[in-house]
Protein backbone atom coordinates (compact mmCIF):
# COMPACT_ATOMS: atom_id res chain seq x y z
CA UNK A 1 0.00 0.00 0.00
CA UNK A 2 1.36 3.62 -0.80
CA UNK A 3 0.88 7.14 0.21
CA UNK A 4 1.53 8.58 -2.59
CA UNK A 5 -1.95 10.19 -3.92
CA UNK A 6 -1.51 13.09 -5.79
CA UNK A 7 -3.14 15.25 -3.07
CA UNK A 8 -1.35 14.12 -0.09
CA UNK A 9 0.06 16.65 1.61
CA UNK A 10 -1.82 19.55 -0.65
CA UNK A 11 -5.16 20.48 0.37
CA UNK A 12 -6.77 20.48 3.62
CA UNK A 13 -10.28 21.54 5.31
CA UNK A 14 -10.43 25.39 6.50
CA UNK A 15 -12.82 24.74 9.49
CA UNK A 16 -14.22 28.22 11.05
CA UNK A 17 -14.05 28.50 14.70
CA UNK A 18 -17.40 29.30 15.16
CA UNK A 19 -18.38 26.03 13.85
CA UNK A 20 -17.28 23.84 16.47
CA UNK A 21 -17.58 21.78 18.54
CA UNK A 22 -16.80 19.79 15.66
CA UNK A 23 -15.60 15.40 15.03
CA UNK A 24 -13.18 14.86 12.21
CA UNK A 25 -12.10 11.26 11.19
CA UNK A 26 -10.25 9.85 8.57
CA UNK A 27 -10.23 6.32 7.16
CA UNK A 28 -8.07 5.07 4.55
CA UNK A 29 -7.18 1.62 3.01
CA UNK A 30 -3.69 3.01 1.72
CA UNK A 31 -2.45 4.65 4.58
CA UNK A 32 -1.96 4.29 7.70
CA UNK A 33 -2.80 0.53 10.01
CA UNK A 34 -6.35 0.64 9.98
CA UNK A 35 -8.70 -2.07 8.17
CA UNK A 36 -10.42 -1.13 5.06
CA UNK A 37 -12.60 -3.13 2.81
CA UNK A 38 -12.75 -0.73 0.64
CA UNK A 39 -9.60 0.80 -1.81
CA UNK A 40 -10.55 5.10 -1.11
CA UNK A 41 -7.18 6.50 -0.46
CA UNK A 42 -9.38 8.62 2.24
CA UNK A 43 -12.65 9.33 3.81
CA UNK A 44 -12.77 12.74 5.29
CA UNK A 45 -16.39 13.33 7.18
CA UNK A 46 -17.19 15.80 9.65
CA UNK A 47 -19.88 15.67 12.37
CA UNK A 48 -20.93 16.84 15.64
CA UNK A 49 -19.22 13.92 17.40
CA UNK A 50 -15.62 12.44 16.56
CA UNK A 51 -17.13 8.64 17.55
CA UNK A 52 -19.64 9.56 14.49
CA UNK A 53 -17.76 10.93 12.33
CA UNK A 54 -15.03 7.99 12.98
CA UNK A 55 -17.61 5.11 12.36
CA UNK A 56 -19.22 7.13 9.42
CA UNK A 57 -15.94 7.56 7.46
CA UNK A 58 -14.92 3.72 8.26
CA UNK A 59 -18.23 3.02 6.84
CA UNK A 60 -18.20 5.00 3.76
CA UNK A 61 -14.88 3.90 2.76
CA UNK A 62 -16.60 0.20 2.85
CA UNK A 63 -18.19 1.13 -0.17
CA UNK A 64 -15.63 2.83 -2.29
CA UNK A 65 -13.08 0.40 -4.54
CA UNK A 66 -13.15 2.98 -7.49
CA UNK A 67 -13.06 6.34 -8.30
CA UNK A 68 -16.54 5.59 -10.03
CA UNK A 69 -17.84 4.79 -6.68
CA UNK A 70 -17.14 8.09 -5.49
CA UNK A 71 -21.22 9.07 -6.06
CA UNK A 72 -22.17 5.87 -4.24
CA UNK A 73 -20.31 6.59 -1.40
CA UNK A 74 -21.40 9.56 -0.69
CA UNK A 75 -25.01 9.34 -1.03
CA UNK A 76 -24.89 6.27 1.43
CA UNK A 77 -23.21 9.06 3.84
CA UNK A 78 -25.86 10.96 3.08
CA UNK A 79 -28.29 8.66 4.72
CA UNK A 80 -26.37 8.32 8.10
CA UNK A 81 -27.89 10.96 10.11
CA UNK A 82 -25.08 13.96 11.82
CA UNK A 83 -22.53 13.75 9.12
CA UNK A 84 -21.89 17.79 8.04
CA UNK A 85 -19.10 16.82 5.59
CA UNK A 86 -17.80 14.20 3.65
CA UNK A 87 -14.60 14.02 1.40
CA UNK A 88 -13.71 10.81 -0.67
CA UNK A 89 -10.30 10.70 -2.21
CA UNK A 90 -9.47 7.55 -4.93
CA UNK A 91 -6.33 8.15 -6.89
CA UNK A 92 -6.44 11.30 -8.54
CA UNK A 93 -10.22 11.65 -8.05
CA UNK A 94 -11.74 13.71 -5.28
CA UNK A 95 -15.68 13.62 -4.49
CA UNK A 96 -17.32 16.29 -1.77
CA UNK A 97 -20.73 16.62 0.09
CA UNK A 98 -21.70 18.89 2.82
CA UNK A 99 -20.80 22.52 4.08
CA UNK A 100 -17.03 22.09 3.83
CA UNK A 101 -13.90 24.57 2.67
CA UNK A 102 -11.01 22.88 0.99
CA UNK A 103 -8.22 24.70 0.21
CA UNK A 104 -4.64 23.72 -1.24
CA UNK A 105 -2.05 23.81 1.81
CA UNK A 106 1.95 25.31 1.33
CA UNK A 107 2.95 21.39 3.38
Amino acid sequence: MSNQNPFTGKIALEIDPHETSLGICTSSRTVGHSLSYGKADAVVVTAASATLADAAATAIGNQVNHPEEIDKGIKFGQKISGLKGIVIIVNQSVGVWGDLKLCETSI
